[in-house]
């Protein structure tokens, strides 16, 4: 069972996540440099989201929702998946 913290802790995560997968999106189809609505770049935007994103891991990790050493171990299994199939590191 979760509590009501976590459970809010959790929807704002999810709606921060899509909103780095909008901003992208964005980049996609306008430009990493063009200018957003409000004046911002699309980097400066993919940045204050990101940004917003891990404040958000953050917090899921301090409320014991995630255990920061499993992170560690996924985020280090995942840089030897792409180095291996993706040219990404090459």
């Amino acid at each position: 069972m979760i509590t009501e913290r976590q459970r809010e802790i959790m929807v704002i995560t999810q709606e921060e996540a899509a909103e780095v997968i909008q901003e992208i999106s964005k980049i996609f189809r306008f430009g990493i440099d063009d200018s957003h609505r409000d004046g911002m770049t699309h980097r400066e935007k993919l940045t204050a989201e990101v940004g917003d994103l891990l404040a958000m891991i953050d917090l899921m990790i301090d409320n014991r929702l995630i255990d920061p050493t499993q992170v560690e171990i996924a985020k280090q299994a995942k840089t030897v998946k792409l180095r291996r199939y993706s040219s990404i590191y090459k």
